[in-house]
C-alpha cells in the first residue's frame, strides 16, 4: 500500500471534477476511474471492455477498507485498468443506480451491502455481482487478483456466455416486478405486522433482531399507532424498551449526542460508528411520538439531544442539513469516540473519574469485544447499564445532583475530544434526507412548544425550495459547493411533502401546504404509473435504465411509496379532494400482494394503512392568530398523541387567508361569540363547535372510540 504522501502526488483521475465527497475520496487512486456517464460507456464500447462498477458512500467503513486494500494498490489498479472501464458511483447521489444493481446482487448472491461491486457489459447489463472483495482470496472469499483475470479471460474467449448470462439476469429482474393488484389490505394486516414484530422482539435489550441490530424507527412508529388503535400495551412496551435501551447504550454518542448507524452486538453497546442524517431524523420522530404517547420526559430529552447534535454539527450556513459523519478517523473505526482508562483519569479530577468509571462501566482492559472477538481492547465505549433513577439509588446521590455531575463530566470529555482528529463530514445536502429532518424538527417543535426547532425546519425548507427546485416545480437531489444537480427521485418528493405537512402543523403557514400540494401534483404527473399504479422511483424524464423500479420495502429509510400513502391521505383530509384518497386506495391495492406476504417489512406502509382505515379526523380551529384562547386550543391538540388526525387553523382575523382556498370546506366554520372555536369532524361531518379546549379534547376522545381499543 502506498503512503498518503505518494497518493497525494499522483495525477488525479476523472473523479477530481466531481462534487461528491465519496468520488473525491477516490480521485487520486491509481485506478482510472470514470464517473457514471456517457463517456465511460462509449469508451467501453470502443475498446470492447466490460465495465467494473463500484458503488459506495463516503462514510462507509468497508468502502474505505476496499479502497486501501485494492483501489490504492498499484498492482490491482494495473489489472483493473487493463481489463475494464472502471466506474465509481456515490449511492447517495445516484440511488436509482444503486437500487437497480443492489437488486441484481441480492438476486445473484442472496445478500447485499456496500461497497457494491458489479461487472457488466458496455450496455449496462450485469453478469457478476459481489460486495466487499479483498485484494487476495481468503476465507473462501475470492480476491480481486483472482477475479479480474478470470473475468478478462471469459470476456475475451467466451463473451457470448457472459452476454447470455446478463440477458437472463435482466429477464429475471423484469419478471420479478409486481403485476396485478391484490385485494384490499385491512386491520388484519396490521395485526399480522404486530404479531411478527412481537415474535422477533428481543425482551432483554429491545429491538427486533439479535446482532447486528438496527434501530428501525418506523417499526416503533407503527407500534405506537397499533397501541393507539387497539390499546394493546404490548406494543407500547416494545417501543419503550427499545427507545430506552438505545438511548442508554453505546449506539448513542453519550457526550456529543446523535445516534451511530447500528449496533454490532445485541445489547446496543458496540456501534458501527458512522452517523447518518436520516437516522437522526427518524429516531427523533420516534422519541417525539413516544413522548406524546407515554408522557415521559426521558423521550423528550432524547429527541432534544439528537437535535442538539444535528443543529451543531450537521447544519450548513445556508440552512440545509449535511448528510453524514464517517465511522473512521485516522484510518481507524471509532477512534474518535472511544476512551482509555488512563485518558479519562488524566482529563478529569479523581472524584469525577471515579464517578465516570461507575456511571459508564469503564475498565482498564476495555468494556467491549472487538471484531476479532478479543475482550482486552484497552478502550471503552461510554454507555449506561442502568437508568438515572437506578444509578441515583445505587450511588446514593439525588437524581438532580447526579445529572448535574454527569453533565460536567461529559462537557469536559467533550471539550477534550474536540482536540482529536475528527471523522470526515459528508457535507453534501440531499433533498430527501432534509425532508425527513424537516419533518422531525417540525413534529418536535409542535410537541415541545419549541419555536427554535420550528425555525430550523423552516430555514431548511426555504433552502430546499429556493435552491433545489427548478422554476417548473422539479426538485433536484443534491447540493454541494454552490451547485444543485441531479434530477430528483421519488424519495425527494415524498419526504419533502412529509416535511412540509409537519411544518404546517408547527407554523400554520398555509404556504407550506401550498408547496406540499404543488410538489405532490408534480410527483403524480411525472412518477405515477398510469398502467399499473404506484410511484416509480425515477421520473419520466430521468435517465433511462433497463428497469424502472417502484420500491415499497421499508429499509434503513422508508420507501417513497410508503410515505406517499400517508401523504395522500393527509392531503385529502386537509383539502377535501377525493381524488387524492382515490390515489391512496390505488396505491394500497397495487402493493397489497407484496405487503400481505410479510407486513412487518413494510411498517411505514402500515402507518399509512392505519391512517387510511381510520377513523381519521379533521380538527379545525378558528380564531385570531397569536391570541391566548387560540393558542390554548392549538396547544391542547399539539400535545396529544393523535396520529389519525389532521389539524387546520383558520385565522379569523384574515378573511383572505390562503387556507380557505386550500381547505374550502372551512369557509363556513366561524368563531362562536368571537372566541377561538374548535370544529371536530370525521369525514367532514362535524360535531357541535366548542370554545372550551377541554370539551374539544372530549369530543376528539369521543370520535376516537371508533378505534379497535379493548374495553377498560
Amino acid at each position: 500500500m502506498k503512503s498518503t504522501e505518494t497518493i497525494s502526488r499522483r495525477r488525479p483521475n476523472r473523479l477530481i471534477d466531481q462534487k461528491s465527497p465519496y468520488l473525491l475520496q477516490h480521485a487520486h487512486n491509481p485506478v482510472d476511474w470514470y464517473p457514471w456517464g456517457d463517456e465511460a460507456f462509449q469508451k467501453a464500447q470502443q475498446e470492447n471492455k466490460p465495465v467494473f462498477l463500484s458503488i459506495g458512500y463516503s462514510t462507509c467503513h468497508w468502502c474505505h477498507v476496499m479502497e486501501r486494500e485494492s483501489f490504492e494498490d498499484e498492482e490491482v489498479a494495473l489489472l483493473l485498468n487493463s481489463a475494464f472501464i472502471p466506474v465509481k458511483v456515490d449511492r447517495e447521489e445516484r440511488p436509482d443506480i444503486d437500487h437497480l444493481y443492489m437488486n441484481v446482487c441480492q438476486m445473484l448472491t442472496g445478500k447485499g451491502g456496500w461497497p457494491l461491486t458489479i461487472i457488466m457489459t458496455p450496455d449496462k447489463k450485469p453478469f457478476f455481482a459481489a460486495t466487499y472483495l479483498p485484494k487476495k482470496s481468503r476465507f473462501n472469499m475470492p480476491g480481486m487478483m483472482k477475479i479480474i483475470p478470470q473475468v478478462q479471460d471469459l470476456w475475451e474467449n467466451r463473451k457470448s456466455v457472459l452476454i447470455s448470462s446478463a440477458d437472463k439476469i435482466i429477464g429475471s429482474l423484469q419478471n420479478s416486478v409486481p403485476g396485478e393488484s391484490g385485494k384490499e389490505l385491512d386491520s388484519i394486516t396490521l395485526e399480522e405486522a404486530f404479531h411478527h414484530l412481537s415474535r422477533s422482539f428481543d425482551p432483554s435489550h429491545g429491538g427486533f433482531s439479535r446482532a447486528p441490530k438496527f434501530p428501525a424507527p418506523h417499526n416503533l412508529l407503527f407500534l405506537l399507532r397499533h397501541w393507539n388503535r387497539t390499546g394493546n400495551d404490548r406494543s407500547l412496551e416494545m417501543v419503550e424498551k427499545t427507545l430506552k435501551a438505545m438511548r442508554l447504550g453505546g449506539i448513542f454518542d453519550q457526550i456529543g449526542f446523535g445516534f451511530h448507524r447500528y449496533s454490532t452486538d445485541s445489547r446496543w453497546l458496540v456501534p458501527h460508528f458512522e452517523k447518518m442524517l436520516y437516522d437522526q431524523a427518524l429516531l427523533a420522530m420516534a422519541y417525539t411520538e413516544a413522548y406524546l404517547a407515554a408522557g415521559s420526559v426521558f423521550y423528550k430529552s432524547a429527541a432534544e439531544d439528537i437535535f442538539t447534535y444535528v443543529l451543531r454539527d450537521l447544519t450548513s450556513p445556508e440552512g440545509g442539513f449535511y448528510s453524514a459523519e464517517d465511522a473512521d478517523s485516522e484510518g481507524v473505526e471509532g477512534k474518535y469516540y472511544v476512551w482509555t482508562w488512563e485518558e479519562v483519569h488524566r482529563i478529569l479530577s479523581p472524584e469525577e473519574a471515579e464517578l465516570a468509571v461507575r456511571v459508564y462501566s469503564l475498565s482498564l482492559s476495555g468494556n467491549f469485544t472487538d471484531e476479532a472477538g478479543r475482550q482486552n481492547t484497552g478502550v471503552n465505549i461510554l454507555h449506561f447499564t442502568e437508568s438515572m433513577d437506578e444509578l441515583s439509588s445505587r450511588l446514593g446521590i439525588a437524581p438532580e445532583g447526579l445529572q448535574a455531575r454527569i453533565k460536567r463530566i461529559d462537557e469536559r470529555l467533550y471539550e477534550h475530544r474536540k482536540k482529536r482528529v475528527p471523522p470526515l463530514k459528508d457535507d453534501k445536502i440531499l433533498t430527501d434526507w432534509n425532508g425527513l429532518m424537516i419533518a422531525a424538527l417540525s413534529k418536535a417543535a409542535s410537541a415541545f412548544g419549541n419555536d427554535d426547532l420550528g425555525e430550523a425546519a423552516e430555514s431548511a425548507a426555504s433552502f430546499i425550495l429556493h435552491k433545489m427546485r427548478l422554476s417548473e416545480g422539479q426538485l433536484l437531489h443534491r447540493y454541494r459547493d454552490g451547485e444543485a444537480a441531479i434530477t430528483g427521485y421519488a424519495d425527494d418528493y415524498a419526504f419533502m411533502i412529509w416535511g412540509l405537512l409537519e411544518l404546517y402543523l408547527a407554523k400554520f403557514n398555509p404556504q407550506h401546504l401550498k408547496d406540499a400540494l404543488d410538489l405532490n401534483e408534480y410527483f403524480i404527473d411525472h412518477f405515477w404509473d398510469d398502467k399499473q399504479n404506484g410511484f416509480f422511483f425515477t421520473s419520466d424524464h430521468g435517465e433511462k435504465l433497463f428497469q424502472r423500479n417502484k420500491p415499497v420495502y421499508d429499509g434503513a429509510v422508508p420507501s417513497s411509496n410508503s410515505v406517499a400513502l400517508s401523504n395522500l391521505v393527509r392531503l385529502s383530509k386537509i383539502t377535501g379532494r377525493s381524488e387524492l384518497e382515490e390515489k391512496a386506495a390505488l396505491l394500497r391495492k397495487h402493493f397489497a400482494p407484496s405487503v400481505a406476504q410479510h407486513p412487518s417489512a413494510y411498517t411505514k406502509f402500515m402507518c399509512g394503512l392505519d391512517l387510511s382505515l381510520g377513523p381519521a379526523h379533521e380538527i379545525v380551529i378558528v380564531g385570531r392568530r397569536n391570541s391566548g384562547d387560540t393558542e390554548s386550543m392549538l396547544e391542547a391538540v399539539r400535545r396529544a398523541y393523535l396520529p389519525q388526525a389532521v389539524m387546520i387553523f383558520v385565522p379569523s382575523d384574515d378573511p383572505s387567508s390562503m387556507i380557505l382556498d386550500i381547505s374550502p370546506f372551512t369557509r363556513e366554520q366561524k368563531p362562536v361569540d368571537g372566541k377561538a372555536t374548535a370544529y371536530v369532524c370525521r369525514d367532514y361531518a362535524c360535531q357541535q363547535p366548542t370554545t372550551d379546549p377541554k370539551k374539544m379534547m372530549g369530543l376528539i376522545a369521543k370520535e376516537l372510540q371508533g378505534l379497535e381499543k379493548k374495553p377498560e
